[in-house]
């Protein structure tokens, strides 16, 4: 294990070694892989959204067990219940929060007040701008290229139109950037441009510490850069998983031929989350307000947990999806996350060596 050869605002903010974050990726960021980044020096993020409330404290405690390190916890700020599970990480001193969509600023108070660091992920500059406004410790970034939920800007655009917005709006706080990033040279790059840290979920996935069944790492491992398709069909929101013949099947069918699929799996989520039928109306309604998705949409996304689940815990690739970014393409190999930290690490630091010779 390395020792930190890089010190940012991202490391002195959490207290964790290395500017490397593992992402909350929906049942792939479990104790196991967050507790193996965690004790590699990186800030591991349990993903908490396809857990049930008993589900994401038995994990936490989980990883307690397993590392002395700082973590964190992905939250669905939108989720009912959100308030009770901001009072779970307090109570469990867990380090970090992140969220998928932005908090609200008592909500952010409230976990800043108890000692936890709020970061929520965001993709667009006057987002960051705006949760900065509200207290926000620190905001991720995804471009493009990332895998699962994504949008249309490149990180390399994306990236400096959010630094320039917060310095503009007199904010410094440490922004991590993600999508595209897989080792020591995309380190350097974001540390170049400004950022505090990386974030990776997609590399991660493809770690011999990851749960993600052997058989679907090595579908994963046999795609190229161009293997990876962003479709709205399978949710309703830009979605970025790799092509199979199950997305092209729903790239190509109708509404009207999903209809009952869509129940079923929401039947399926309703079992395996716990959740009643007033809890998911709830829930519905704030995905609504927070997101602006239709009832069609709305719909979609209860799909989502269960094709994920299918194939990234089950292995059934045939009837499951596979979130990726495209960064995929250049992936072939599966190290442990220590093996992985530490030769982005040292490979940053080499990097930016040798950009620093060229000075003067």
């Amino acid at each position: 294990m390395i020792e930190q050869l890089l010190r940012t605002p991202l490391t002195e903010l959490t207290g964790v070694r290395h500017p490397v974050v593992q992402t909350g990726m929906g049942w792939v960021s479990g104790p196991r892989l967050v507790s193996g980044t965690a004790n590699a020096g990186g800030l591991g993020i349990l993903a908490s959204a396809t857990m049930t409330f008993a589900e994401l404290e038995a994990a936490i405690v989980e990883v307690k067990g397993r590392t002395d390190q700082p973590f964190g916890v992905n939250l669905r700020a939108d989720a009912a219940d959100a308030p009770d599970r901001c009072r779970l990480l307090v109570e469990h001193g867990v380090k970090v929060a992140s969220f998928a969509l932005a908090p609200k600023p008592e909500l952010i108070a409230m976990l800043k007040e108890n000692g936890v660091v709020v970061m929520p992920s965001i993709g667009a500059a006057k987002h960051a701008v705006k949760v900065a406004s509200w207290g926000a410790d620190a905001v991720m970034v995804q471009g493009g290229e990332g895998g699962g939920h994504t949008g249309p800007v490149p990180t390399t655009l994306l990236l400096p139109s959010v630094l320039d917005a917060l310095r503009g709006a007199g904010s410094e706080i440490p922004v991590v950037a993600a999508g595209g990033f897989f080792d020591g040279r995309g380190l350097a790059a974001a540390l170049s441009y400004g950022a505090a840290g990386v974030g990776m979920g997609t590399r991660f996935l493809l770690t011999s510490d990851s749960a993600v069944p052997d058989a679907v790492k090595r579908l994963y491992l046999e795609r190229g850069l161009t293997d990876t398709v962003v479709t709205a069909k399978v949710d309703g929101m830009p979605h970025r998983m790799l092509r199979t013949d199950l997305v092209a099947e729903l790239e190509e069918t109708g509404t009207l031929r999903r209809l009952a699929p869509t129940v079923r799996r929401t039947l399926e989520f309703k079992r395996d989350s716990g959740m009643g039928w007033l809890a998911l109306a709830r829930d519905g309604r704030s995905m609504r307000r927070a997101q602006g998705r239709t009832l069609g949409q709305m719909a979609l996304a209860a799909n989502t947990p269960t094709m994920l689940k299918a194939g990234l815990v089950e292995g059934d690739t045939s009837a499951g999806v596979l979130a990726s970014g495209q960064v995929v393409g250049l992936i072939d190999d599966l190290p442990s996350c220590e093996d992985l930290i530490d030769r982005i690490v040292t490979g940053a630091a080499a990097e930016l060596r040798r950009a620093a010779s060229y000075v003067g």
